[in-house]
């Protein structure tokens, strides 16, 4: 039995063997909704990672024991007495990408934040009880000072995600991000067919790159994320992706439900359905990577995070819920992130369980004619 987790309210035990939390303590009953959770997930699914110290149960959580996972434990006890935390801070540090993508939001514009002023979001987000950091947007590897970025998150408080398109990722570079501490690399891959992938990359070549990426990724030891977006029709090539993924030995596939551009791109009810049998499928079966899907961690288990457990920073240093909505609540520039969190709880925008997407549903009625 190892011990996550001993305050005078709170103590939780884990069982690597049985992989079975268990809380003692005035706030267990508070924490049992999450832990019996988490225990399901254990004991139903397979675990992305099984090392001889941890448990990865998820590309998307920190392992199973650690700092940040105890920081979890402990937010999630001061969530179910009514006191939200943003578990998750992402980060937009830099405009720059190699790729031309449609969906891009960032592509346009000046400016991004300097390296002292992300070390500051950095430490006010761990200070906030972050235990999750990601580095976004548009290429976070063309940034020169991304490594000393990496290593000033402490690793006892948090891990450190980072998406890349994969397009320049050197063996010395992916060497240098595993000496660095970073948790997981996270790269898209939208197709099997070469050709679909740079069509939505805007970039000849960039699918054959991102493949070599991860395998750069995978022999320097680091857990790497292959990651895709669906709108509606592209839900029956997720078994195509996932043998891809197999093929290249990830540890997690992970699939988003995409933004619409239009009503008809907006996944179905139905298509739903499919993705979470998917989801139970592939994780109940042994072998081969996990599967992630957004469609099932935020509509069934947890709901919608923005707000609630997830804050999002702008490449311009503005704070959102999460990248897709639009509203900024302040700007890291001009005020504490303690103070911009406060302004989101403030705003009742972000209560209750949410299954749906808010951001989705905004999407297509700024698309309704006026």
């Amino acid at each position: 039995m190892t011990l996550l987790l001993k305050t005078a309210a709170l103590s939780v035990d884990f069982d690597p063997d049985k992989h079975d939390l268990k809380a003692h303590g005035a706030l267990a009953l508070m924490v049992q909704p999450v832990l019996k959770m988490m225990n399901q997930r254990l004991c139903e699914e397979k675990p992305a990672l099984v090392r001889e110290t941890d448990i990865v149960a998820s590309t998307w959580l920190p392992p199973i024991p650690s700092g940040p996972f105890r920081r979890l434990l402990l937010n999630e006890a001061k969530i179910a007495i009514g006191r939200p935390i943003p578990q998750t801070v992402s980060i937009e540090v830099t405009r720059q990408c190699g790729a031309r993508c449609d969906h891009c939001l960032i592509r346009e514009g000046e400016g991004e934040l300097s390296s002292e002023q992300i070390k500051s979001v950095i430490d006010q987000a761990l200070d906030l009880g972050a235990c999750i950091i990601t580095f976004t947007e548009g290429d976070p590897l063309l940034r020169e000072d991304i490594i000393d970025l990496i290593r000033h998150v402490d690793p006892e408080r948090a891990v450190v995600n980072l998406f890349t398109p994969g397009l320049d990722l050197t063996k010395e570079r992916a060497e240098e991000l595993k000496k660095a501490g970073l948790y997981n690399l996270i790269i898209g891959v939208y197709s099997t067919v070469p050709e679909e992938h740079d069509r939505v990359r805007g970039l000849e070549g960039a699918h054959q790159r991102a493949v070599e990426a991860i395998k750069t990724a995978l022999s320097a030891g680091l857990m790497v994320t292959m990651a895709a977006h669906v709108k509606s029709g592209d839900v029956d090539r997720i078994p195509d992706l996932y043998q891809f993924a197999a093929e290249l030995g990830v540890q997690e596939l992970s699939i988003w439900e995409g933004m619409p551009r239009n009503p008809e791109e907006q996944i179905t009810q139905i298509e739903r359905e499919k993705i979470i049998d998917l989801y139970r499928k592939i994780n109940s079966t042994p072998g081969g990577p996990r599967l992630f899907a957004n469609t099932y961690f935020e509509g069934q288990m947890m709901g919608c995070m923005a707000g609630r457990r997830w804050l999002h920073v702008a490449v311009d240093g503005s704070v959102r819920a999460c990248p897709y909505l639009k509203e900024s609540f302040g700007n890291v520039l001009d005020c504490p992130i303690k103070e911009i969190w406060k302004a989101i709880r403030r705003s009742k925008e972000f209560e209750g369980f949410v299954s749906g997407c808010p951001a989705q549903n905004l999407y297509l009625q700024d698309l309704q004619p006026r």
